[in-house]
């Protein structure tokens, strides 16, 4: 038992200090700063919203992707800032520009071990599949579990791009030892990406529930903030593993918690995959309509 508690504690210390070490991570983007001051006002105009968001012409072009999405099934093009938000509202804006705005500051080059365009897809496609997902299963806020599925995988491309050495010996590790990513990552550096994405979006003050996201989308189960939105993006996730579009290779044998069982009311795995699959056409078309 003595040994187990000091393990543990050097495993803290390890964590703590990995993380205090994150010295030069990026500030938050002036975008980001100006939204949100410009949301405390009483009364603010959508042009007043789009001029802001017009800044950032990466953010615009995601944007306009994301409206114009498969997944938002609207009749008609959305071709300006200005009709984006009035489809998709001012908060709901504030936390999708929120999110891209992270998404952009910790990218990095492409290399053999990590494909920008292809985290990128893996990132928009979990998130839209939450969307879709939380709609049909009755859940609350559409947006909120799109952002959450968005920046669920956060601390991979930190991992990559600020702890580069040790990212390529958890690739290693992988690919000699045969071991999962979570459990290369704790080997190598005492935590996993879900705990550095969570430390961000405790930096950057997002809210608890998508902080508690990050944290737990492999393991729902123990989420503390909210289980059924955890739940929801565990199986978006696992959805762009099992049609095999929008996939990262991170996720490859991808194990379903089985909490999510009960918090989804799915009665077992085939129950969950037919509900997937049902999604097949919807994630094709998606992949296509997204070329970044």
């Amino acid at each position: 038992m003595e040994q187990e508690i000091f393990e543990a504690e050097e495993k803290r210390k390890k964590t703590e200090l990995v993380l205090a070490n994150v010295y030069n991570l990026p500030a938050i983007p002036t975008v980001m700063m100006e939204i949100t001051k410009l949301l405390e006002k009483p009364a603010v105009s959508t042009s007043e919203l789009a001029k802001v968001i017009g800044k950032d012409q990466a953010i615009t072009s995601k944007v306009l992707a994301i409206a114009n999405s498969p997944f938002y099934g609207l009749p008609r093009k959305v071709s300006t800032i200005d009709f984006a938000i009035l489809i998709i509202g001012f908060q709901d804006m504030k936390n999708i520009v929120t999110a891209l705005s992270m998404m952009e500051a910790f990218k990095n080059k492409t290399d053999k071990n990590l494909n920008q365009k292809e985290f990128w897809m893996h990132s928009i496609m979990t998130g839209l599949a939450s969307k879709k997902i939380a709609e049909d299963l009755g859940y609350r806020s559409g947006s909120e579990a799109f952002v959450a599925g968005l920046i669920h995988d956060l601390g991979i491309p930190v991992l990559h791009k600020y702890f580069h050495t040790n990212f390529l010996v958890i690739c290693e590790k992988v690919n000699t030892a045969k071991m999962r990513f979570i459990e290369a990552e704790m080997e190598v550096l005492g935590l996993t990406h879900q705990e550095i994405g969570r430390y961000l979006a405790l930096k950057w003050n997002f809210p608890p529930v998508l902080c508690d996201t990050i944290l737990s989308h492999h393991i729902p189960g123990n989420s503390i903030e909210n289980k059924f939105l955890t739940s929801i993006v565990h199986i978006a996730d696992y959805a762009t593993q099992r049609l095999q579009v929008g996939n990262f290779y991170w996720d490859t044998d991808y194990q379903i918690d089985d909490s999510i069982f009960d918090t989804l009311e799915f009665s077992n795995i085939e129950h969950l995959n037919q509900f997937i699959d049902k999604y097949r056409e919807l994630f094709i078309n998606e992949s296509a309509a997204f070329r970044f």
